[in-house]
Protein backbone atom coordinates (compact mmCIF):
# COMPACT_ATOMS: atom_id res chain seq x y z
CA UNK A 1 0.00 0.00 0.00
CA UNK A 2 1.13 3.58 -0.67
CA UNK A 3 0.26 6.65 1.37
CA UNK A 4 -0.33 8.76 -1.76
CA UNK A 5 -3.02 7.34 -4.08
CA UNK A 6 -1.10 8.09 -7.27
CA UNK A 7 -3.21 5.81 -9.45
CA UNK A 8 -6.46 7.40 -8.29
CA UNK A 9 -4.97 10.82 -8.99
CA UNK A 10 -4.07 9.84 -12.57
CA UNK A 11 -7.67 8.68 -13.07
CA UNK A 12 -9.73 11.33 -11.32
CA UNK A 13 -7.77 14.56 -11.86
CA UNK A 14 -8.35 14.56 -15.66
CA UNK A 15 -11.98 13.49 -15.16
CA UNK A 16 -12.67 16.28 -12.63
CA UNK A 17 -11.01 18.90 -14.85
CA UNK A 18 -13.08 17.60 -17.77
CA UNK A 19 -16.31 17.92 -15.79
CA UNK A 20 -15.29 21.40 -14.61
CA UNK A 21 -14.71 22.82 -18.11
CA UNK A 22 -18.19 21.63 -19.13
CA UNK A 23 -19.53 24.54 -17.07
CA UNK A 24 -18.22 27.05 -19.63
CA UNK A 25 -19.64 28.15 -22.98
CA UNK A 26 -17.87 29.03 -26.23
CA UNK A 27 -17.68 32.65 -25.08
CA UNK A 28 -15.04 31.48 -22.60
CA UNK A 29 -13.13 29.34 -25.13
CA UNK A 30 -9.66 30.84 -24.37
CA UNK A 31 -10.15 30.14 -20.64
CA UNK A 32 -11.43 26.62 -21.39
CA UNK A 33 -8.28 25.85 -23.40
CA UNK A 34 -6.00 27.06 -20.61
CA UNK A 35 -7.88 25.14 -17.90
CA UNK A 36 -7.85 21.98 -20.04
CA UNK A 37 -4.10 22.29 -20.61
CA UNK A 38 -3.52 22.73 -16.87
CA UNK A 39 -5.64 19.63 -16.19
CA UNK A 40 -3.71 17.58 -18.75
CA UNK A 41 -0.35 18.77 -17.39
CA UNK A 42 -1.31 17.95 -13.80
CA UNK A 43 -2.51 14.53 -15.02
CA UNK A 44 0.91 13.97 -16.58
CA UNK A 45 2.70 15.25 -13.46
CA UNK A 46 0.91 12.81 -11.12
CA UNK A 47 1.76 9.89 -13.42
CA UNK A 48 5.52 10.52 -13.23
CA UNK A 49 5.91 9.18 -9.63
CA UNK A 50 4.60 5.83 -10.91
CA UNK A 51 7.77 5.48 -12.96
CA UNK A 52 10.12 7.21 -10.52
CA UNK A 53 9.02 5.02 -7.61
CA UNK A 54 8.59 1.79 -9.56
CA UNK A 55 10.56 -1.23 -8.36
CA UNK A 56 11.66 -3.10 -11.49
CA UNK A 57 12.97 -6.06 -9.47
CA UNK A 58 9.54 -7.50 -8.65
CA UNK A 59 6.63 -8.71 -10.75
CA UNK A 60 4.13 -7.96 -7.96
CA UNK A 61 1.52 -5.23 -8.29
CA UNK A 62 2.69 -1.84 -7.02
CA UNK A 63 0.96 1.39 -5.90
CA UNK A 64 -1.94 -0.83 -4.84
CA UNK A 65 -5.21 0.77 -3.70
CA UNK A 66 -7.98 -1.41 -2.28
CA UNK A 67 -11.38 -0.18 -1.09
CA UNK A 68 -14.75 -2.01 -0.92
CA UNK A 69 -17.08 -0.74 -3.63
CA UNK A 70 -20.10 -3.11 -3.83
CA UNK A 71 -19.50 -5.49 -0.87
CA UNK A 72 -22.55 -7.63 -1.59
CA UNK A 73 -20.91 -8.96 -4.78
CA UNK A 74 -17.34 -8.59 -3.52
CA UNK A 75 -16.65 -5.88 -6.12
CA UNK A 76 -13.77 -3.67 -5.01
CA UNK A 77 -12.10 -0.45 -6.09
CA UNK A 78 -8.80 -2.25 -6.59
CA UNK A 79 -5.98 -0.53 -8.46
CA UNK A 80 -2.38 -1.54 -9.12
CA UNK A 81 0.28 -1.55 -11.82
CA UNK A 82 3.13 -3.84 -12.80
CA UNK A 83 5.84 -3.59 -15.43
CA UNK A 84 3.32 -4.46 -18.15
CA UNK A 85 0.83 -1.68 -17.44
CA UNK A 86 2.75 1.23 -15.89
CA UNK A 87 4.17 2.58 -19.16
CA UNK A 88 0.73 2.88 -20.75
CA UNK A 89 -0.50 5.25 -18.05
CA UNK A 90 2.49 7.51 -18.73
CA UNK A 91 1.95 7.23 -22.50
CA UNK A 92 -1.74 8.10 -22.19
CA UNK A 93 -1.10 11.11 -19.93
CA UNK A 94 1.62 12.37 -22.30
CA UNK A 95 -0.56 12.02 -25.42
CA UNK A 96 -3.46 13.82 -23.68
CA UNK A 97 -1.33 16.96 -23.23
CA UNK A 98 -0.40 16.92 -26.93
CA UNK A 99 -4.00 16.36 -28.07
CA UNK A 100 -5.20 19.37 -26.02
CA UNK A 101 -2.50 21.50 -27.67
CA UNK A 102 -3.26 20.07 -31.13
CA UNK A 103 -6.93 21.16 -30.89
CA UNK A 104 -6.04 24.64 -29.61
CA UNK A 105 -6.96 26.54 -32.80
CA UNK A 106 -8.58 23.95 -35.07
CA UNK A 107 -11.58 23.46 -32.73
CA UNK A 108 -13.71 26.63 -32.64
CA UNK A 109 -17.17 25.28 -31.75
CA UNK A 110 -18.15 23.42 -28.58
CA UNK A 111 -14.59 23.85 -27.31
CA UNK A 112 -15.48 23.00 -23.70
CA UNK A 113 -17.20 19.75 -24.69
CA UNK A 114 -14.30 18.79 -26.96
CA UNK A 115 -11.66 19.33 -24.29
CA UNK A 116 -13.84 17.65 -21.65
CA UNK A 117 -14.23 14.55 -23.83
CA UNK A 118 -10.47 14.07 -24.07
CA UNK A 119 -9.77 14.79 -20.41
CA UNK A 120 -12.49 12.42 -19.22
CA UNK A 121 -11.34 9.78 -21.72
CA UNK A 122 -7.77 10.13 -20.43
CA UNK A 123 -8.87 9.38 -16.87
CA UNK A 124 -11.00 6.42 -17.98
CA UNK A 125 -8.12 4.96 -20.02
CA UNK A 126 -5.81 5.20 -17.02
CA UNK A 127 -8.50 3.34 -15.08
CA UNK A 128 -8.44 0.49 -17.62
CA UNK A 129 -4.67 0.06 -17.22
CA UNK A 130 -4.79 0.29 -13.42
CA UNK A 131 -7.91 -1.80 -12.60
CA UNK A 132 -7.24 -5.06 -10.77
CA UNK A 133 -10.92 -5.86 -10.19
CA UNK A 134 -12.61 -7.29 -13.29
CA UNK A 135 -15.87 -5.34 -12.88
CA UNK A 136 -13.96 -2.11 -12.31
CA UNK A 137 -11.99 -2.93 -15.48
CA UNK A 138 -15.23 -3.56 -17.36
CA UNK A 139 -16.74 -0.24 -16.27
CA UNK A 140 -13.66 1.73 -17.37
CA UNK A 141 -13.27 -0.37 -20.55
CA UNK A 142 -16.84 0.32 -21.69
CA UNK A 143 -16.93 3.93 -20.50
CA UNK A 144 -14.04 4.87 -22.81
CA UNK A 145 -16.40 4.28 -25.75
CA UNK A 146 -18.66 7.20 -24.79
CA UNK A 147 -16.24 10.15 -25.16
CA UNK A 148 -14.70 8.71 -28.34
CA UNK A 149 -18.20 8.12 -29.77
CA UNK A 150 -18.99 11.79 -29.11
CA UNK A 151 -15.65 13.03 -30.50
CA UNK A 152 -16.27 11.22 -33.81
CA UNK A 153 -20.02 11.93 -33.93
CA UNK A 154 -19.87 15.66 -33.09
CA UNK A 155 -16.53 16.91 -34.47
CA UNK A 156 -15.97 14.37 -37.25
CA UNK A 157 -16.31 14.53 -41.03
CA UNK A 158 -19.38 14.28 -43.31
CA UNK A 159 -20.12 10.60 -42.46
CA UNK A 160 -19.42 11.07 -38.75
CA UNK A 161 -22.75 9.76 -37.40
CA UNK A 162 -22.63 6.49 -39.39
CA UNK A 163 -18.98 5.99 -38.44
CA UNK A 164 -19.56 6.76 -34.75
CA UNK A 165 -22.42 4.23 -34.56
CA UNK A 166 -20.34 1.61 -36.41
CA UNK A 167 -17.41 2.18 -34.01
CA UNK A 168 -19.71 1.94 -30.98
CA UNK A 169 -21.56 -1.21 -32.07
CA UNK A 170 -18.45 -3.10 -33.19
CA UNK A 171 -16.63 -2.52 -29.92
CA UNK A 172 -19.67 -2.91 -27.65
CA UNK A 173 -20.95 -6.24 -28.97
CA UNK A 174 -17.68 -8.08 -28.38
CA UNK A 175 -17.47 -6.69 -24.87
CA UNK A 176 -20.80 -8.26 -23.86
CA UNK A 177 -19.27 -11.74 -24.26
CA UNK A 178 -16.36 -10.59 -22.08
CA UNK A 179 -18.88 -9.76 -19.35
CA UNK A 180 -20.32 -13.31 -19.59
CA UNK A 181 -16.76 -14.68 -19.24
CA UNK A 182 -16.21 -12.50 -16.16
CA UNK A 183 -19.38 -13.83 -14.53
CA UNK A 184 -18.29 -17.43 -15.22
CA UNK A 185 -14.86 -16.80 -13.66
CA UNK A 186 -16.54 -15.06 -10.70
CA UNK A 187 -18.59 -18.18 -10.08
CA UNK A 188 -15.62 -20.56 -10.52
CA UNK A 189 -13.43 -18.54 -8.13
CA UNK A 190 -15.97 -18.70 -5.33
CA UNK A 191 -17.20 -15.13 -5.66
CA UNK A 192 -14.09 -13.11 -6.50
CA UNK A 193 -13.66 -10.49 -9.19
CA UNK A 194 -9.94 -10.13 -8.43
CA UNK A 195 -7.98 -10.59 -11.67
CA UNK A 196 -4.99 -11.95 -9.74
CA UNK A 197 -7.21 -14.61 -8.09
CA UNK A 198 -8.32 -15.74 -11.54
CA UNK A 199 -4.69 -16.33 -12.56
CA UNK A 200 -4.63 -19.25 -10.10
CA UNK A 201 -7.84 -20.97 -11.25
CA UNK A 202 -7.33 -24.59 -12.40
CA UNK A 203 -9.65 -24.57 -15.42
CA UNK A 204 -10.18 -27.54 -17.75
CA UNK A 205 -9.34 -27.17 -21.43
CA UNK A 206 -12.93 -26.90 -22.74
CA UNK A 207 -13.93 -23.97 -20.51
CA UNK A 208 -10.57 -22.33 -21.25
CA UNK A 209 -11.21 -22.55 -25.01
CA UNK A 210 -14.73 -21.09 -24.66
CA UNK A 211 -13.48 -18.30 -22.41
CA UNK A 212 -10.63 -17.60 -24.82
CA UNK A 213 -13.14 -17.18 -27.67
CA UNK A 214 -15.21 -14.77 -25.55
CA UNK A 215 -12.12 -12.70 -24.70
CA UNK A 216 -10.92 -12.89 -28.30
CA UNK A 217 -14.15 -11.38 -29.63
CA UNK A 218 -13.86 -8.50 -27.15
CA UNK A 219 -10.17 -7.75 -27.57
CA UNK A 220 -9.59 -8.58 -31.26
CA UNK A 221 -12.07 -5.89 -32.31
CA UNK A 222 -10.22 -3.33 -30.20
CA UNK A 223 -6.73 -4.16 -31.55
CA UNK A 224 -8.16 -4.46 -34.30
CA UNK A 225 -7.15 -7.81 -35.77
CA UNK A 226 -8.01 -9.01 -39.26
CA UNK A 227 -10.87 -9.60 -40.22
CA UNK A 228 -12.68 -7.43 -37.61
CA UNK A 229 -10.67 -4.34 -38.53
CA UNK A 230 -13.04 -2.65 -40.96
CA UNK A 231 -14.35 -0.08 -38.48
CA UNK A 232 -10.91 1.48 -37.92
CA UNK A 233 -10.16 3.14 -41.30
CA UNK A 234 -13.64 4.71 -41.30
CA UNK A 235 -13.20 5.92 -37.72
CA UNK A 236 -9.83 7.51 -38.50
CA UNK A 237 -11.04 9.20 -41.68
CA UNK A 238 -14.05 10.79 -39.98
CA UNK A 239 -12.49 11.58 -36.58
CA UNK A 240 -10.93 14.98 -35.92
CA UNK A 241 -7.14 15.05 -35.63
CA UNK A 242 -7.12 14.69 -31.84
CA UNK A 243 -9.57 11.80 -32.03
CA UNK A 244 -7.38 9.95 -34.53
CA UNK A 245 -4.32 10.58 -32.35
CA UNK A 246 -5.86 9.12 -29.19
CA UNK A 247 -7.59 6.31 -31.09
CA UNK A 248 -4.31 5.12 -32.62
CA UNK A 249 -2.01 5.90 -29.70
CA UNK A 250 -4.09 4.58 -26.80
CA UNK A 251 -7.49 3.03 -27.61
CA UNK A 252 -6.04 0.36 -29.91
CA UNK A 253 -3.79 -0.71 -27.02
CA UNK A 254 -6.78 -1.76 -24.89
CA UNK A 255 -7.33 -4.90 -26.95
CA UNK A 256 -3.67 -5.95 -26.84
CA UNK A 257 -3.55 -5.15 -23.12
CA UNK A 258 -6.62 -7.34 -22.60
CA UNK A 259 -4.86 -10.31 -24.20
CA UNK A 260 -1.83 -10.01 -21.95
CA UNK A 261 -3.81 -9.23 -18.77
CA UNK A 262 -6.62 -11.79 -19.19
CA UNK A 263 -6.21 -14.33 -22.00
CA UNK A 264 -2.58 -15.35 -21.46
CA UNK A 265 -2.37 -15.63 -17.63
CA UNK A 266 -5.94 -16.84 -16.95
CA UNK A 267 -6.21 -19.22 -19.93
CA UNK A 268 -2.63 -20.45 -20.48
CA UNK A 269 -3.50 -23.86 -21.92
CA UNK A 270 -6.01 -22.41 -24.39
CA UNK A 271 -3.47 -19.72 -25.30
CA UNK A 272 -0.94 -22.40 -26.22
CA UNK A 273 -3.54 -24.50 -28.05
CA UNK A 274 -4.80 -21.54 -30.12
CA UNK A 275 -1.45 -19.83 -30.62
CA UNK A 276 -1.27 -21.02 -34.25
CA UNK A 277 -4.63 -19.38 -34.95
CA UNK A 278 -3.51 -16.11 -33.35
CA UNK A 279 -0.15 -16.14 -35.16
CA UNK A 280 -1.90 -16.74 -38.50
CA UNK A 281 -4.27 -13.78 -38.02
CA UNK A 282 -1.35 -11.61 -36.90
CA UNK A 283 0.71 -12.47 -40.00
CA UNK A 284 -2.27 -11.74 -42.26
CA UNK A 285 -2.46 -8.30 -40.64
CA UNK A 286 1.26 -7.74 -41.14
CA UNK A 287 1.44 -8.90 -44.79
CA UNK A 288 -2.01 -8.44 -46.35
CA UNK A 289 -2.94 -5.18 -44.60
CA UNK A 290 0.53 -3.84 -45.43
CA UNK A 291 -0.28 -4.41 -49.11
CA UNK A 292 -3.72 -2.79 -48.68
CA UNK A 293 -2.00 0.30 -47.20
CA UNK A 294 0.09 0.75 -50.36
CA UNK A 295 -3.08 1.16 -52.45
CA UNK A 296 -4.56 4.02 -50.36
CA UNK A 297 -5.01 7.52 -51.75
CA UNK A 298 -6.18 9.11 -48.47
CA UNK A 299 -3.35 9.84 -46.01
CA UNK A 300 -5.47 9.03 -42.95
CA UNK A 301 -6.62 5.72 -44.42
CA UNK A 302 -3.05 4.80 -45.26
CA UNK A 303 -1.89 5.48 -41.69
CA UNK A 304 -4.94 3.64 -40.32
CA UNK A 305 -4.06 0.50 -42.27
CA UNK A 306 -0.46 0.97 -41.18
CA UNK A 307 -1.70 0.86 -37.56
CA UNK A 308 -3.48 -2.45 -38.17
CA UNK A 309 -0.28 -3.93 -39.63
CA UNK A 310 1.84 -2.68 -36.71
CA UNK A 311 -0.65 -3.98 -34.14
CA UNK A 312 -0.45 -7.36 -35.88
CA UNK A 313 3.15 -7.36 -34.73
CA UNK A 314 1.96 -6.92 -31.15
CA UNK A 315 -0.37 -9.94 -31.11
CA UNK A 316 2.29 -11.99 -32.92
CA UNK A 317 4.81 -11.16 -30.19
CA UNK A 318 2.43 -12.19 -27.42
CA UNK A 319 1.66 -15.62 -28.84
CA UNK A 320 5.19 -16.84 -29.61
CA UNK A 321 5.78 -17.20 -25.86
CA UNK A 322 9.33 -15.97 -25.45
CA UNK A 323 10.80 -12.91 -23.76
CA UNK A 324 11.95 -11.26 -27.00
CA UNK A 325 8.47 -11.56 -28.47
CA UNK A 326 6.46 -10.36 -25.46
CA UNK A 327 8.81 -7.51 -24.53
CA UNK A 328 9.11 -6.51 -28.18
CA UNK A 329 5.32 -6.44 -28.48
CA UNK A 330 5.00 -4.19 -25.42
CA UNK A 331 7.74 -1.89 -26.73
CA UNK A 332 5.96 -1.82 -30.10
CA UNK A 333 2.74 -0.75 -28.34
CA UNK A 334 4.49 2.22 -26.70
CA UNK A 335 6.40 3.13 -29.87
CA UNK A 336 3.27 2.91 -31.98
CA UNK A 337 1.65 5.32 -29.53
CA UNK A 338 4.33 7.90 -30.28
CA UNK A 339 4.67 7.31 -34.02
CA UNK A 340 1.00 6.88 -34.99
CA UNK A 341 -0.01 9.93 -32.94
CA UNK A 342 2.74 11.93 -34.66
CA UNK A 343 1.69 10.77 -38.14
CA UNK A 344 -1.96 11.66 -37.56
CA UNK A 345 -1.02 15.03 -36.07
CA UNK A 346 1.14 15.72 -39.16
CA UNK A 347 -1.83 14.99 -41.40
CA UNK A 348 -3.89 17.29 -39.15
CA UNK A 349 -1.37 20.10 -39.63
CA UNK A 350 -1.77 19.87 -43.40
CA UNK A 351 -5.54 19.36 -43.25
CA UNK A 352 -6.00 22.52 -41.16
CA UNK A 353 -4.34 24.47 -43.99
CA UNK A 354 -5.63 22.66 -47.10
CA UNK A 355 -8.82 20.88 -45.90
CA UNK A 356 -7.79 17.82 -47.89
CA UNK A 357 -6.30 14.45 -46.98
CA UNK A 358 -5.86 13.22 -50.57
CA UNK A 359 -2.25 12.52 -51.47
CA UNK A 360 -2.89 13.75 -55.04
CA UNK A 361 -3.74 17.25 -53.79
CA UNK A 362 -0.24 17.74 -52.41
CA UNK A 363 3.31 17.78 -53.71
CA UNK A 364 6.28 20.01 -52.99
CA UNK A 365 5.27 20.81 -49.41
CA UNK A 366 8.96 20.91 -48.42
CA UNK A 367 9.32 24.14 -50.43
CA UNK A 368 6.82 26.01 -48.25
CA UNK A 369 6.98 24.07 -44.94
CA UNK A 370 10.64 22.98 -44.45
CA UNK A 371 10.49 22.62 -40.63
CA UNK A 372 7.33 20.53 -40.87
CA UNK A 373 8.81 18.40 -43.66
CA UNK A 374 11.90 17.60 -41.56
CA UNK A 375 9.85 16.48 -38.57
CA UNK A 376 7.43 14.46 -40.69
CA UNK A 377 10.38 12.71 -42.32
CA UNK A 378 11.56 11.50 -38.90
CA UNK A 379 8.10 10.11 -38.14
CA UNK A 380 7.82 8.51 -41.59
CA UNK A 381 11.19 6.79 -41.10
CA UNK A 382 10.12 5.63 -37.61
CA UNK A 383 6.91 4.23 -39.10
CA UNK A 384 9.11 2.35 -41.58
CA UNK A 385 11.17 0.82 -38.75
CA UNK A 386 14.42 2.73 -39.30
CA UNK A 387 17.18 1.83 -36.77
CA UNK A 388 17.76 4.51 -34.09
CA UNK A 389 14.02 5.28 -34.01
CA UNK A 390 11.48 3.75 -31.63
CA UNK A 391 9.79 1.97 -34.56
CA UNK A 392 12.80 -0.30 -35.01
CA UNK A 393 13.21 -1.52 -31.41
CA UNK A 394 9.92 -3.38 -30.94
CA UNK A 395 9.84 -4.77 -34.48
CA UNK A 396 13.41 -6.05 -34.22
CA UNK A 397 12.69 -7.77 -30.89
CA UNK A 398 9.50 -9.40 -32.19
CA UNK A 399 11.29 -10.59 -35.36
CA UNK A 400 14.09 -12.04 -33.19
CA UNK A 401 11.52 -13.79 -31.00
CA UNK A 402 9.63 -15.07 -34.07
CA UNK A 403 12.84 -16.44 -35.63
CA UNK A 404 13.56 -18.22 -32.37
CA UNK A 405 10.05 -19.70 -32.48
CA UNK A 406 9.97 -20.58 -36.21
CA UNK A 407 12.09 -19.31 -39.09
CA UNK A 408 9.23 -18.87 -41.57
CA UNK A 409 7.09 -16.96 -39.07
CA UNK A 410 10.05 -14.65 -38.48
CA UNK A 411 10.59 -14.32 -42.22
CA UNK A 412 6.97 -13.30 -42.88
CA UNK A 413 7.04 -10.91 -39.94
CA UNK A 414 10.15 -9.23 -41.33
CA UNK A 415 8.27 -8.31 -44.52
CA UNK A 416 6.66 -5.49 -42.53
CA UNK A 417 9.96 -3.61 -42.77
CA UNK A 418 9.67 -3.74 -46.57
CA UNK A 419 5.96 -2.95 -46.81
CA UNK A 420 6.20 -0.28 -44.09
CA UNK A 421 8.94 1.51 -45.98
CA UNK A 422 7.04 1.12 -49.27
CA UNK A 423 3.72 2.69 -48.25
CA UNK A 424 5.10 5.29 -45.81
CA UNK A 425 7.97 6.63 -47.88
CA UNK A 426 5.96 6.56 -51.09
CA UNK A 427 3.27 8.68 -49.42
CA UNK A 428 5.93 11.02 -48.02
CA UNK A 429 7.61 11.40 -51.40
CA UNK A 430 4.36 12.29 -53.20
CA UNK A 431 3.20 14.73 -50.52
CA UNK A 432 6.45 16.45 -49.50
CA UNK A 433 9.00 16.24 -52.32
CA UNK A 434 9.02 17.56 -55.86
CA UNK A 435 8.00 20.88 -57.32
CA UNK A 436 5.12 22.84 -55.79
CA UNK A 437 2.06 21.06 -57.16
CA UNK A 438 -0.53 23.86 -57.09
CA UNK A 439 -1.39 27.32 -55.80
CA UNK A 440 -2.79 25.94 -52.54
CA UNK A 441 0.54 24.31 -51.66
CA UNK A 442 2.38 27.49 -52.69
CA UNK A 443 0.40 29.48 -50.09
CA UNK A 444 1.08 27.07 -47.16
CA UNK A 445 2.71 28.51 -44.06
CA UNK A 446 5.19 26.51 -42.00
CA UNK A 447 4.30 25.28 -38.51
CA UNK A 448 4.03 27.81 -35.71
CA UNK A 449 5.42 27.58 -32.17
CA UNK A 450 2.52 25.53 -30.77
CA UNK A 451 2.58 22.96 -33.57
CA UNK A 452 6.37 22.79 -33.39
CA UNK A 453 6.19 22.13 -29.63
CA UNK A 454 3.75 19.24 -30.10
CA UNK A 455 5.76 17.61 -32.90
CA UNK A 456 9.17 18.14 -31.30
CA UNK A 457 7.95 16.48 -28.08
CA UNK A 458 6.98 13.39 -30.10
CA UNK A 459 10.24 13.57 -32.08
CA UNK A 460 12.27 13.51 -28.86
CA UNK A 461 10.23 10.54 -27.61
CA UNK A 462 10.75 8.63 -30.89
CA UNK A 463 14.51 9.29 -30.93
CA UNK A 464 14.99 8.79 -27.20
CA UNK A 465 13.30 5.39 -27.25
CA UNK A 466 15.13 4.39 -30.43
CA UNK A 467 18.60 5.34 -29.19
CA UNK A 468 18.21 4.19 -25.58
CA UNK A 469 15.33 1.72 -25.05
CA UNK A 470 16.64 0.33 -21.74
CA UNK A 471 14.48 2.57 -19.48
CA UNK A 472 11.45 1.01 -21.17
CA UNK A 473 12.59 -2.63 -21.33
CA UNK A 474 14.01 -2.56 -17.80
CA UNK A 475 10.63 -1.75 -16.28
CA UNK A 476 8.79 -4.64 -17.92
CA UNK A 477 11.47 -7.34 -17.83
CA UNK A 478 10.64 -8.96 -14.47
CA UNK A 479 6.88 -8.87 -15.06
CA UNK A 480 7.26 -10.44 -18.50
CA UNK A 481 9.50 -13.19 -17.11
CA UNK A 482 6.91 -13.88 -14.39
CA UNK A 483 4.16 -14.19 -17.01
CA UNK A 484 6.24 -16.51 -19.20
CA UNK A 485 7.12 -18.68 -16.21
CA UNK A 486 3.42 -18.94 -15.35
CA UNK A 487 2.65 -19.95 -18.95
CA UNK A 488 5.46 -22.53 -19.01
CA UNK A 489 4.39 -24.12 -15.71
CA UNK A 490 0.79 -24.33 -16.88
CA UNK A 491 1.85 -25.93 -20.14
CA UNK A 492 3.71 -28.63 -18.25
Amino acid sequence: MNSTPWLSLTIWIPILFGMFVLMFSDRNAPLVRRISLVGALIGLAVSLPLYAGFNAQTSAMQFVELTPWIPRFNIRYNLGVDGISVLFILLNSFITVLVVLAGWESIQKRVAQYMAAFLIMSGLLNGVFAAMDAMLFYVFFEATLIPMYLVIGVWGGPNRVYTAVKFFLYTLLGSLLMLVAFLYLYDKSGGSFSILDWHKLPLAMTPQILLFVAFFLAFAVKVPMWPVHTWLPDAHVEAPTGGSGVLAAILLKLGAYGFIRFSLPILPDASHALSGFMITLSLIAVVYIGLVAIAQTDMKKLIAYSSIAHMGFVTLGFFIFNAYGVEGALIQMVSHGFVSAAMFLCVGVMYDRMHSRNIADYGGVVNTMPKFAALMMLFALANSGLPATSGFVGEFMVIMGALKHNFWIGFLAATTLIFGAAYTLWMYKRVIFGAVANDHVAKLKDIGAREFLVLIALALAVLGMGLYPQPFTEVMHTSVNGLLQHLAVSKL
